[in-house]
């Protein structure tokens, strides 16, 4: 699926909650990098909205094991 911008892409919205994923994959918690993690996330998941992608994410942050991957998988995309 290829990502298609949204008018989300103007704002970070969901991604001020992930503050403690940037820190655990190293990543400065920057702007633009939530903009970027956004994206990435949004493809990862094959989700077009920042609501989907949030719902899913939060579900999937439940779980540490779940947790685990997205750090590592967001720690991926940036490297």
């Amino acid at each position: 699926m290829e990502y298609e911008p949204t008018e989300c892409d103007q704002m970070t919205c969901y991604t001020r909650h992930l503050k403690e994923v940037f820190e655990k994959a190293g990543i400065e918690f920057t702007k633009e990098n939530k903009r970027q993690a956004d994206k990435h996330f949004k493809q990862w998941l094959g989700k077009t909205a920042c609501s989907e992608t949030w719902k899913e994410l939060k579900t999937r942050l439940e779980d540490p094991a779940n947790k685990e991957e997205i750090v590592k998988n967001l720690r991926a995309a940036f490297s």
